[in-house]
This record gives C-alpha cells, structure tokens and sequence, in this order.
C-alpha cells in the first residue's frame, strides 16, 4: 500500500481508539474526580493499566491469530480508558493542587516538561524496543528490538512503578489550596507585626 493510504489507515484506527478509550477516560474523570479522589482515580489507572498490558503481553500470540484481532483492539482500547481514566488526568491535575503556592506554576512547570519528555522517550523508545528480535523481520532502518512482547512486559513493569508511586501522592481532593500548602499554618506562625513577604 501507499504511504498515504498506510498512514489514512493507522489515522482512522487511532482515531477509533481514542473516540472509544481516550475521550470516555477523560469523562469519567471529570465526572468522578471530585467524589472519588485523585489517588484513587490515579491507584485505579494504573491497576488496570498493568492488567491489560501483561493480558496483552503473556499470552501475546494469541492476540496475533486473525480471529482474534477484535479481542485484541478492545483490550487496547480499555489501556487507553484506564490511561486516561488514571494518571494522564491526574499528572495535570494534582500539581496544581500539590505545590506550594509560591513554587506552584515552577514545579507545575517542571513536572510538565518531564511528563512530555516522558512521552517523547516512552514513544520513541517503544518504537525501538517492539521491532522483532530477528533483524531480517524489523521494519526498515530499525535495529533489532526486544520484540512486541517482551515491549508489553516492560510496559507492564513500569505501570507496577507508577502505581506503588502513587502511595507517595497526598490527596487533595475536598482541600483548599491554602490548605494543602499550609499558606495559613505560615501566617499564623507570624509575630504580629511582621508581614510575609
């Protein structure tokens, strides 16, 4: 096929993915982000997250069979739910609750740029890693990988790191942000008289 036609064909199924997995993520986050909490919301996304990678990844050969494509792209696309049902809603969301006030927009800022260098590195570098072992069968100019599986598996592993890091995240939800960075605790430490500067 064309490269025009390849790339229409990967836009239209990622676009299909997201309409089912990324968006109806997003949405249920908004939904329940205030009644439930941003660590469990976070704790939940990468639960499942690491479910649905290492489902996908040990029994990776059945997920190649034609007849089980479908099974495939819906495990996929539930990845995608609970990725944004998880920590892409809640890496933007808790910094700008968790930060003290006078380093909020720094840190907020910093964590930012780590998370897209994050997405720079995870992408590229999963591009990389999931070409097949047997450099006669990689796709052209790639090195050969660790292979799609074993990818997965990686994948799997650093879901596990990000949901025992989430035991390090305070909850914010139903706090002020003068509470949750003490700004009132400062204040009234103050000698009368003096200002904060």
């Amino acid at each position: 096929m064309s490269a025009l036609t390849e790339l229409f064909k990967i836009a239209r199924a990622q676009t299909l993915i997201a309409l089912c997995g990324t968006v109806p993520g997003y949405w249920v986050t908004v939904f329940l982000i205030d009644r439930i909490g941003r660590f469990a919301i976070q704790l939940i996304g990468f639960f499942f997250m690491t479910v649905f990678m290492f489902a996908l990844a040990i029994p990776y050969h059945h997920w190649t069979l034609k007849q089980n494509n479908i099974g495939f792209v819906v495990m996929y696309g539930l990845t995608f739910f609970f990725a944004n049902f998880g920590p892409n809603s809640t890496t933007f969301v808790v910094p700008a609750e968790i930060f003290p006030t006078r380093f909020r927009s720094t840190c907020h800022g910093f964590q930012a740029a780590a998370g897209k260098a994050g997405a720079i590195v995870g992408a590229m570098g999963f591009l990389y890693a999931a070409q097949n072992q047997d450099k006669s069968k990689t796709d052209a100019g790639y090195p050969a990988g660790i292979g799609m599986r074993n990818s997965l598996i990686v994948l799997g592993v650093i879901n596990v790191f990000g949901l025992l890091f989430t035991f390090l995240v305070p909850e914010s939800k139903g706090r002020s942000l003068e509470e949750m960075s003490r700004e009132n605790e400062d204040a009234e430490e103050q000698p009368k008289g003096t200002t904060i500067v």
